[in-house]
């Protein structure tokens, strides 16, 4: 009889595949796991503390800083829950602007997770390929708000800047290249034998669990499930675009590069709409006043991130400073699921697992 004995392996804090300063306790017999224990905290900010001494349009640049790769949409989850309840009407031209910048953060945030997670788990060449179209959607960022990672664009009311000269056309003219690089990366990977046997009924868990775990996004629609906030529940211009909501049933880390893969071309959908139907002229800001008191009381809203449900609480004494902000972030609750998928799996499973949650530590630690 073979005698084993268990031992405790650290994995990270170190960055390269935990996706950020993140830490996981293996409890190993051999190359099994038997227990996974996550440890977060190494990037806490307190950005909700921070933010009751802030006034509501300085507390916008630290939403960049918590999903760091989908930033526009950061801002707009805040700026939305303001206007929420200051009741204010947004002018048209600054809600297009608004969702070209947040599906484009959307489309190079999936490019992100496309690029790493192959790098994770031994390719090269995506990563390379991905970066160069995500470097023309962050110069396209760059060109309309002055920034390439951390945009602070939107204001409560609408957005800083208009589209400067020729932006639109451009963005026009990417939605058709970015679809043929996209059927190049399936050409490349998607039917590519070795990485399939990576991902095929890896990390494998049911509807009940993502329910049980309150998973969001690309993590919920691989078990079948159908349900995506911009076409359940329409916020900003989502109810004037035609586009899908890709759901894939099966629960494993195959299904979950494919709903994401999928959402870039949907994306690419809603781009090419919203620049069609662009208005030629409008104004970009509602009439605010210049210190923004939003009236006494509370409110929740959500929207769909490229990593899941992100909301919005705030609670309002009517000050120039929230009494209390909470965000619901999706990289958070998508991560409690990860003891459970690794438990019982072979040691070489685990990056492949994590990076198919698609986290982002300024989420978790924010």
């Amino acid at each position: 009889m073979i005698r084993t004995e268990e031992m405790l392996l650290n994995v990270g804090p170190q960055h390269p595949s935990t996706h950020g300063v993140f830490r996981i306790v293996l409890k190993i017999d051999g190359e099994i796991i038997k227990e996974a224990t996550p440890v977060i905290g190494y990037l806490h900010r307190g950005t909700e503390k921070l933010a009751e001494d802030l006034q509501y349009t300085q507390i916008i640049p630290y939403t960049d800083r918590m999903d760091y790769l989908s930033a526009m949409t950061n801002n707009y989850i805040l700026c939305h829950a303001v206007e929420t309840m200051m009741e204010l009407e947004i002018p048209e031209r600054a809600d297009y602007l608004r969702v070209l910048v947040m599906e484009l953060g959307r489309v190079a945030s999936h490019l992100v997770w496309f690029g790493t997670y192959l790098l994770d788990i031994g390719a090269m060449s995506p990563f390379l390929y991905a970066f160069r179209e995500r470097e023309m959607i962050i110069n396209f960022l760059n060109e309309i708000s002055g920034a390439r990672l951390t945009f602070n664009y939107m204001r409560v009311g609408g957005v800083k800047w208009d589209a400067p000269e020729g932006w639109i056309e451009k963005v026009r003219d990417f939605v058709p290249h970015m679809r043929e690089q996209l059927a190049g990366y399936h050409d490349l990977i998607s039917g590519n034998e070795i990485f399939l046997n990576r991902v095929k009924g890896v990390g494998t868990y049911t509807k009940e669990d993502a329910f049980a775990y309150s998973l969001s996004g690309a993590n919920l629609r691989c078990t079948g499930v159908d349900w995506d906030l911009r076409k359940n529940e329409p916020y900003s211009l989502y109810d004037r675009f035609d586009f899908n909501v890709p759901v894939k049933d099966g629960g494993d880390a195959w299904t979950r590069y494919q709903c994401r893969m999928a959402e870039i071309e949907e994306s690419l959908k809603i781009i090419e709409q919203a620049v069609e139907q662009f208005p030629s002229e409008g104004e970009i800001m509602a009439k605010v006043p210049r210190i923004i008191k939003p009236p006494a009381g509370e409110t929740y809203v959500r929207i769909e991130s490229p990593r899941g449900e992100i909301g919005c609480y705030i609670a309002s004494k009517g000050k120039k400073e929230p009494y209390r902000l909470k965000f619901r972030r999706p990289s958070f609750y998508n991560l409690q699921i990860l003891p459970k998928l690794l438990e019982g799996e072979n040691i070489a499973n685990l990056i492949t697992i994590l990076g198919g949650i698609d986290i982002v530590l300024g989420e978790v630690d924010g």
